[in-house]
């Protein structure tokens, strides 16, 4: 009789369709909750506590390096990524460069925000009265170069220069994934130039001032080194003073696909594939492969052994 095999079949059928769903589901997730260091100069903790709120499945602790700065093995035993962003620009900036590109060359990732362009070295505002110190070895790994001035501000420094995200600029990827909308009201945002090489993902409608596309999101791998850079103030919900506060759209959701990203060392785990490689598995991931393939196994012996 043929119903016994079709049976087998069957069921054969459905367990590696289960099988399937199961791999699905396992790619489909992130690979950890992230601890990420917030390395600023000013705000580190009220953003690390904002972000904590606003953004589920990491951890987030601020670390102040306006007087101090951090070791690199602080830093690697404490977290899986960084942020590190500035609020005014402070002479602590080389050094904490110097140690966040030490730290993505572990193979961690670092993302950089507003106002990380005005301390860096090819920053150039007339109305800043005190010239950027630059960021040291992290200049040479971060994705972008200032467009010579870095956020816009009028005569005393105060941001001026309202950005909106250019919907048609963006490309489907992680980093955008749930992206439709993102403002800086008030300008805590933009400045900057994509280096050759550089994975644009995201521009602002506004031109920088060299009349050339400002990106909003990007990223840059360098041998180990993943560098994510997000043209808008990470402090923008937390800091006290003229302009803080106002922003629109997808701020959140932005910060969070940065450190999703992160946190598996840019390699993304779901959304369109970035790579022809084959991807891995987690500890369960691979612990449930082997319990289905055993499990399939012992089915099919034991019909084998019962049709005889």
């Amino acid at each position: 009789m043929k119903s016994a095999p079709s049976s087998v079949g069957h069921r054969l059928a459905a367990v590696f369709g289960m099988f399937a769903c199961c791999l699905a589901a396992l790619a489909a997730s992130p690979a950890h909750a992230a601890r990420v260091g917030v390395l600023s100069d000013k705000y580190a903790v009220e953003t690390a506590a904002d972000f904590a709120a606003k953004i589920p499945g990491h951890t987030f602790t601020g670390v102040d390096t306006f007087t101090t700065v951090p070791t690199l093995a602080s830093l690697t035993s404490s977290f899986d990524a960084l942020l590190v962003f500035e609020d005014g620009v402070f002479a602590n900036s080389t050094a904490v460069g110097d140690v966040a590109a030490a730290f993505a060359n572990t193979g961690r990732a670092v993302v950089v925000g507003t106002f990380y362009d005005q301390d860096r070295s090819d920053s150039a505002n007339p109305a800043l009265v005190i010239p950027a110190h630059g960021w040291g070895a992290l200049e040479g790994i971060d994705p972008s170069t200032t467009d010579g001035i870095g956020v816009r501000t009028d005569g005393t420094g105060q941001p001026n220069l309202p950005r909106v995200l250019n919907a048609a600029s963006i490309v489907p990827h992680p980093l955008t994934q749930g992206v439709t909308a993102l403002g800086a009201t008030s300008g805590f945002a933009g400045g900057n130039e994509a280096k050759a090489g550089t994975i644009v993902l995201a521009n602002w409608t506004e031109l920088n001032a060299h009349g050339l596309p400002d990106p909003a999101i990007a990223y840059r791998v360098t041998g180990a080194a993943c560098v994510i850079q997000i043209g808008i103030a990470p402090d923008y919900a937390v800091g006290v003073g003229t302009g803080y506060g106002s922003f629109t759209g997808n701020f959140y959701t932005v910060w969070g696909n940065a450190f999703d990203f992160a946190a598996n060392s840019c390699q993304p785990l779901s959304g369109p594939a970035l790579s022809t490689s084959v991807p891995t598995l987690s500890d369960g991931g691979l612990a449930l492969t082997m319990l289905l393939v055993l499990a399939v196994a012992f089915s099919q012996r034991r019909r084998l052994r019962g049709s005889r």
